[in-house]
């Protein structure tokens, strides 16, 4: 940076043409980041608190739609938010975010069941959709990609602080019956209100980020087609197992959902550069095998990282509060390795390498949870956890960094939303899959490890000793999607009775994590394909600019005699 850049007056909007002062930078950084923490911190603490949300509104059984709701209007809000920040403007969009998600937040904490939650769930989800991918696309105008490590550590350090306050919040808030004459869980909204009101504050007093106007359009029939494409499919995605995957009504969701693509397709191809996803985007080889490799990390991601609390909780018997914390070695291996590949591509501008090794390490990982089993130390579960952390590092911030630099300026906040786009998609098809694969098989591994267990001396005799709870193993062992929704009868069984249980449970998500690490081979070949563009050294808001000068200048001299 230039020493007339960290001389410039306090109004960031007058910023050299040659790019941000670090001073600068940090200045915006400070409301990105909040935020960010905004959004990483609500995913956390809800996920701890869903359970003691729906016995509190009488709702156990409507917990999935809370959880659905939220998931399609964010997925959905994401490419629209990235589309027409290129076009408008980040700042506006950004703090459209932040204020809906801080109503919708006040409004959740007010709800009188969980399908009044899923609504408001679904109004938050609209502002959650923007503020990761639209913070990601103001880092990629500020910051050029070779510089971009210096600031990395921040990005994790938020991430690492949402992953350890989410859980202890959560459990904490959760747990108390009333809090100033309060219901415990509605905190966990309601404390999103004071953090949202100071990050808009932040936001609007010092986020000012040059950025080229040009004319446009609004691409209403992509947005309309794009959302029915997603609704039904993210919908069978989520309820699928509960009404089977061959059921009229999911029959029903995949022709919509075929239909909806089949137009999006058509309406992008038509509208050509005012599209909200261009279609000449993906003859960017780059651009194409990250947006693919983005999917189906996130299958993987989202499907394995799923189990891992569901084993801490039902096998190793922890709070979903300890559980939470016990994931700690995944977010560590993330910020360690994200922080290291981001150094050495600062240095060495070369990044292709990263994602290779990162997909292998994850392949490695998924692999050595499939290993697991119902007795396996707490030291060999986080070294596990460790080792998919570190692949998820090298990969999450080196796929958005290589799309953003692969794109024209102006196409950033297209190229980052849809990495966040695809990511999406894919972690509710994971997610989906792999509780799919678990439940369809866990009843058949329960019911094998019983037969194994009962030729066993220490079975027998904790049977004899307590017939009452053979007649509880006896209505659970079916392994059924029934007997799984409340596993706390396992705490009160004798040891030797419970162990086969937990044995085939852990029987049932290791085929699970082997799907996962095959799935995860295709991440390599894709890694493999990429096609290693050199990094831009100039910011993108700017080089924008200098790309349109340059082109004033070509037009200019091309009219001269």
């Amino acid at each position: 940076m230039t020493a007339a850049a960290d001389a410039a007056p306090a109004g960031i909007d007058k910023a050299p043409p040659t790019g941000y002062s670090h001073r600068q930078i940090m200045v915006i950084l400070s409301g990105l980041l909040l935020g960010m923490f905004l959004a990483a911190l609500d995913q956390t603490v809800v996920s701890t608190a869903i359970y003691r949300i729906g016995e509190s509104l009488n709702g156990l059984t409507a917990q999935a739609w809370v959880t659905t709701a939220f998931l399609i209007t964010s997925t959905i809000a994401t490419p629209l938010y990235g589309k027409l920040s290129d076009q408008y403007g980040r700042k506006p969009f950004f703090l459209f975010a932040i204020a809906v998600f801080i109503v919708g937040s006040a409004l959740c904490m007010l709800s009188t069941s969980m399908y009044m939650l899923a609504a408001f769930r679904a109004f938050q989800g609209i502002g959650a959709g923007g503020l990761f991918s639209l913070a990601l696309a103001i880092i990629g105008d500020i910051i050029p990609p070779r510089e971009r490590a210096r600031y990395q550590g921040y990005f994790m350090a938020t991430f690492a602080t949402s992953s350890v306050l989410g859980p202890v919040i959560g459990g904490a808030l959760a747990g108390q019956d009333q809090l100033l004459g309060i219901d415990g869980w509605r905190w966990i909204f309601l404390i999103n209100v004071p953090i949202g009101i100071v990050a808009m504050a932040v936001v609007a007093k010092v986020l000012h980020v040059h950025q080229e106007r040009r004319p446009h359009r609004i691409d209403y029939p992509g947005a309309v087609a794009l959302m029915i494409a997603l609704v039904p499919l993210l919908i069978v995605a989520e309820q699928g197992r509960e009404w089977g995957w061959g059921s009229v009504t999911s029959l029903l969701c995949y022709g919509i959902g075929v239909v909806g693509t089949v137009l999006f397709l058509v309406f992008e191809r038509k509208a050509g550069d005012e599209a909200l996803l261009p279609m000449r985007l993906f003859r960017n080889g780059v651009f194409s095998v990250g947006s693919a490799q983005s999917a189906i990390i996130g299958i993987g991601m989202f499907g394995g990282i799923t189990l891992i609390p569901l084993y801490l909780q039902l096998v190793k018997g922890n709070s979903p509060t300890k559980a939470g914390l016990l994931t700690l070695p995944l977010m560590l291996g993330i910020m360690v390795f994200s922080m290291v590949s981001g150094q050495v591509t600062s240095k060495t501008g070369r990044y292709k390498i990263f994602p290779v090794i990162g997909c292998l390490l994850l392949v490695a990982g998924m692999l050595m949870l499939w290993q697991l089993s119902a007795d396996s130390s707490l030291f060999y579960i986080d070294l596990a956890m460790f080792v998919v952390g570190a692949g998820l590092g090298l990969n999450m911030q080196t796929l958005v960094l290589a799309m953003q630099n692969a794109v024209p300026p102006r196409d950033i906040g297209v190229a980052t939303s849809s990495a966040t786009f695809f990511r999406q998609m894919g972690g509710t098809l994971g997610v989906a899959v792999f509780l799919s694969i678990v439940y369809s098989v866990v009843g058949g591994k329960i019911g094998s490890a019983f037969a194994e267990a009962r030729g066993t001396a220490a079975f027998q005799q904790a049977a004899q000793a307590h017939p009452d709870q053979v007649k509880i193993l006896s209505a659970a062992s079916g392994g059924n999607s029934g007997s799984l929704n409340d596993t706390s009868f396992l705490k009160r069984l004798d040891p030797a009775l419970a162990h086969p249980f937990k044995t085939g449970f852990t029987d049932a998500i290791n085929v699970a994590f082997l799907v996962g690490a095959g799935v995860l081979v295709l991440a390599f070949v894709l890694a493999l394909m990429i096609k290693e563009v050199p990094l831009r050294t100039t910011a993108a808001a700017f080089a924008d600019k200098e790309e349109a000068t340059a082109g004033s200048a070509t037009g200019s001299d091309a009219v001269q005699p």
